[in-house]
């Protein structure tokens, strides 16, 4: 099948051949005619699936189609998205989808100053692709207006109720109309996903794709066991001995991504950290030196997993297993994407094994291990609790000094917590740092945590 097949006009075909593709994904075969007939959907998808395109391109249509008759530019679609990097990426799709058309967008998100943002909206724009606290802090400054909004695309719906932002998605459906089509993208169908489906969407047609035999089959996936204290050690190995030139490292927090790609520098590696205590201009350009090669490693924590599209990436490492075994998943699927090869690296040290565990678990498979001579594990090492993020009982390594909890930090926070898209969220935001480190997908989805990546 092609796309020629899939009823998209000239104008937007012509934008699909600028940018190579001849075949559409399943996901795009099954989306697109559906959306180009204004139904409503509930698709699961996740990322790497070309997903993005699959409403991009008939939601262009659609507003094409049917031009305001007084002319004047107002929003009428709005894609919702949970992080920065994801909210710019779908901006970025619309423009080159859109490029011969004759309709405007922007893309609003926080930790970047907002009167540019309000410059733009002011001047009309038909399609805002915007993170819920940003557009939030518009509508509160009367700068932004939802009223004729036609199309709603909520984008990783999952991962936005992971990161608390359930509520704010209920006061942003009540101010747009009634009548209108919805578009939903959640890579897992829990209860809470379920509810919010059932509140939103009109007999929604039901899309799913495969979840992980598709990504299993590009990706070439191997566990290296090592001990916790050798894993940087292996890593500067791996990426000298083998010559990897991009590689994209997960670790489970701030401080470990930092601390890092401070040491991997230390060993003469071009790094940077991407997370979400940099500013919205660090990570742009710590991401942008990464596409070009300027930077050799990026040290990434989850905000990362399912905002970062970079093209053919190679060689994802996970440095430290993630606590729930859907984000490895997400992890890896940053290569391996548009039918392309990739390689998806673990080191695992003891402490990891039930985490290792959970994931095979999820994949219906065991994945491979190989020592690799000179690192391989010692078998004395007795496991210890993860906490924190942390191995070893939750002492830090490397030196570094746990501080004491104290008013207004932590778990006994007051003040108005900010998340990850910049936008203000309520004021038991920092609950989501203290959840058990063995807590499973179902324990994660609840409308009152907020993740800090």
């Amino acid at each position: 099948m092609s796309f020629n097949t899939l009823g998209l006009s000239a104008e937007l075909l012509r934008a699909v051949t600028d940018q190579g593709y001849t075949e559409p994904t399943p996901v795009q075969r099954q989306a697109i005619p559906v959306i180009l007939g204004g139904r409503d959907i509930l698709a699961g998808a996740q990322t790497g699936t070309g997903k993005t395109a699959g409403f991009t391109l008939p939601l262009l249509q659609r507003l094409n189609a049917a031009p305001r008759s007084d002319g004047r530019r107002r929003v009428r679609a709005l894609i919702l998205t949970p992080t920065r990097e994801l909210a710019a990426q779908v901006e970025e799709s619309v423009r080159t989808y859109g490029r011969h058309l004759s309709l405007s967008s922007a893309v609003i998100f926080g930790g970047v100053k907002i009167n540019p943002q309000i410059d733009k909206l002011r001047r009309g724009v038909d399609i805002l692709v915007a993170t819920p606290g940003r557009l939030l802090d518009h509508v509160g400054q009367k700068t932004l207006d939802l009223s004729s909004v036609e199309i709603l695309v909520l984008d990783e719906a999952d991962r936005m109720l992971d990161m608390g932002f359930i509520r704010d998605i209920r006061r942003i459906l009540q101010l747009l109309p009634a009548a209108r089509q919805n578009l939903l993208f959640s890579a897992t169908y829990t209860d809470e996903i379920r509810r919010l489906a059932d509140g939103l969407l009109d007999a929604p047609a039901l899309i799913q794709v495969p979840r992980c035999d598709a990504t299993a089959a590009r990706i070439s996936q191997v566990i290296h066991p090592v001990d916790r204290e050798r894993k940087r050690e292996l890593l500067s190995f791996l990426i000298g001995s083998q010559n990897w030139k991009q590689v994209l490292v997960f670790t489970r927090t701030k401080h470990g991504a930092n601390r890092l790609a401070q040491q991997l520098e230390r060993d003469g590696i071009i790094s940077a950290a991407i997370h979400g205590n940099k500013s919205q201009a660090a990570r742009t350009r710590a991401l942008d030196d990464f596409r070009l090669g300027k930077v050799r490693v990026l040290v990434a924590t989850d905000i990362a997993a399912r905002g970062l599209d970079i093209d053919q990436l190679p060689h994802v490492v996970n440095f430290e297993l993630p606590h729930v075994a859907e984000d490895y998943v997400h992890r890896i699927g940053r290569t391996g994407r548009a039918g392309r090869e990739g390689e998806a690296v673990s080191l695992v040290c003891v402490d990891e094994s039930h985490l290792l565990r959970d994931i095979e678990r999820l994949l219906k498979r065991e994945l491979p291990r190989v020592a690799i001579p000179g690192h391989e594990p010692d078998p004395s090492i007795r496991a210890q609790p993860i906490l924190n993020g942390r191995g070893g009982g939750g002492k830090p390594r490397g030196g570094a000094q746990q501080r004491p909890s104290k008013p207004g930090a932590g778990g006994n926070r007051s003040a108005v917590a900010r998340d990850p898209s910049g936008g203000r969220m309520r004021p038991d935001a920092g609950a989501a740092n203290r959840r058990p480190p063995t807590a499973r997908a179902k324990s994660r989805r609840s409308p009152a945590r907020a993740r800090s990546v």
